[in-house]
């Protein structure tokens, strides 16, 4: 069995209780973050401070309700809560992950309809500013694609409305592929969000057990059933993007060149969803690193996908670069003038823990403990090879040699000081892929977040538009300890409850 093949264990992490005062910090300071947030919210707001959101840090708006979709919730979740969690340590992989999706499904559609079938779903992507305002006009996709660029700009006759212009046209096609193939209307497209954004509870799990770390995409896995953002799953495009990314990223973990070429696709479609889907590509480096064979065909393969996609739409006349420079004057001509960047670059994050749950900051702060130990393990590991100099480089160690050695083996003869900081890369690269997955997958959806945080162009409404990265984050719950898991699922649980019970939330 290779390095990482099940989820990573240190002598710390085994001596680490399941209730710790590290945890509850934790918890407090994410406590503190979201009242904050909302205290502060309302008293902007009160002042007439553009925040344009009335729930701040959420978009939405404050109505206690309940609904017929309130029992079947409550069910879904104690079934998960009960039966779920122990069947998910012990079931075949095939029927796992057919009944985890099934079950997501049936959790998210319970939450629509908390608000009703026909506010939950029918009418939640027929507003003008939704992309179905936007379908009946298509009667010529070439056209369209030709001419996209040239609508974004608002205040013209045929301005595009506002999720249409704030994307590039792939969300938009989604929509007009559907009302193509008879499946036109609000109710056939939310339906079709929600059956897409489920679909991160086969795609995570799938990437992590083909990443070698089988074991975590158990343990994960019921935390993506009962993810809190769920309630913007279903339903919003966001879901649809967020099933797009999870698959694209696992067909590139997956052996085999054919299936990372299909990644790639995915992805190519995933950059013409969403301009900010370029911090896609630290996780997808990340998943290529972490393979354990194949990773330059994969890359070579994956980066073909992805190419053929940007040179088809550039070929149809959309110029991925060109777009986005007019989504950035666009977004300023809206609100994003009037939101405060001070305010939003704090109140995202309590906006990120309502879709995320209140377990990401535990599970990060257990996964930065791990990293720790396994870090300093591979060190002291290290520290008992050969010294990296000139007379010992030919047989580098059991960490890197073999790599160091065919490496050497196909370069030119280089000086030894050469000799010297090749292998040194190459340790420091082996380090790093031997923290695993369950380290490096949520490290690289924090970088993302952290990306789209600072840049300023993600002011509000990060409860959906971060559930691509949201997905990853919570990969470190792998490293929560078992005896605890249902308590935090417990907490994502009551958190979706909790706002789709208050609140009234837009897509």
């Amino acid at each position: 069995m290779r390095p990482g093949a099940t989820l990573p264990r240190s002598p710390a992490a085994d001596r680490t209780p399941a209730r710790d005062r590290g945890d509850v910090v934790v918890l407090a300071v994410e406590a503190t973050l979201l009242a904050g947030a909302v205290a502060v919210g309302a008293v902007l707001n009160h002042r007439g401070v553009g925040l344009h959101a009335d729930a701040a840090p959420l978009y939405a708006t404050w109505r206690p309700h309940l609904g017929w979709g309130t029992p079947a919730a409550l069910l879904v979740a104690g079934v998960v809560l009960g039966p779920g969690l122990r069947w998910a340590r012990t079931a075949r992989w095939g029927p796992l992950l057919g009944a985890g999706y099934l079950t997501a499904v049936a959790w998210t559609l319970a939450l629509a309809l908390v608000d009703g079938w026909s506010a939950g779903l029918t009418r939640r992507l027929t507003p003008q500013a939704e992309y179905l305002h936007e379908v009946p006009g298509v009667t010529d996709v070439g056209r369209m694609l030709a001419g996209f660029t040239d609508r974004i700009l608002d205040f013209q006759p045929d301005s595009w409305s506002t999720h249409t212009a704030g994307h590039p046209p792939g969300a938009l096609l989604f929509f007009v592929g559907l009302d193509r193939v008879g499946l036109g209307g609000g109710t056939a497209a939310a339906l079709a969000c929600v059956l897409v954004g489920t679909s991160i509870v086969v795609s995570v799990p799938l990437a992590l057990r083909a990443l070698g770390a089988g074991e975590a995409a158990r343990a994960v896995l019921p935390f993506l059933v009962l993810l809190p953002g769920a309630v913007w799953v279903g339903a919003s495009a966001d879901g649809v993007f967020t099933g797009v990314v999870a698959a694209g990223l696992a067909l590139l973990a997956v052996r085999g060149p054919a299936t990372a070429l299909a990644g790639g696709l995915l992805l190519g479609v995933a950059l013409h969803l969403s301009y900010g889907f370029v911090l896609v590509g630290p996780l997808a480096l990340a998943v290529l690193a972490l393979r354990p064979s194949g990773r330059r065909g994969a890359l070579l393969a994956g980066a073909a996908g992805v190419s053929a996609v940007v040179l088809a739409f550039t070929l149809a006349g959309f110029h991925w670069w060109q777009g986005y420079d007019r989504v950035v004057e666009r977004y300023y001509q809206g609100w994003a003038a009037d939101r405060p960047y001070g305010y939003w670059v704090w109140a995202n994050l309590a906006a990120l823990l309502l879709s995320a749950g209140p377990v990401v900051g535990p599970a990060l702060r257990r996964t930065l403990l791990a990293a720790r130990a396994d870090w300093r393990g591979t060190a002291r590991a290290g520290a008992a090879e050969p010294t990296a100099s000139a007379a010992t480089l030919g047989a580098p160690g059991p960490v890197a040699g073999r790599l160091v050695g065919g490496l050497l083996a196909h370069r030119r003869p280089v000086a030894p000081a050469s000799r010297v900081r090749l292998a040194y890369r190459v340790r420091l690269a082996s380090r790093v892929r031997l923290l695993g997955p369950t380290v490096l997958l949520p490290a690289a959806a924090a970088l993302a977040v952290i990306g789209a945080d600072l840049s300023g162009m993600s002011k509000a409404e990060v409860e959906r538009i971060w559930l691509p990265f949201a997905v990853w984050l919570l990969v470190a719950a792998a490293h929560l300890p078992a005896p605890a898991r249902r308590w935090w699922l417990a907490a994502q649980a009551l958190t979706a409850l909790t706002v789709n019970h208050l609140l009234s939330t837009v897509s």
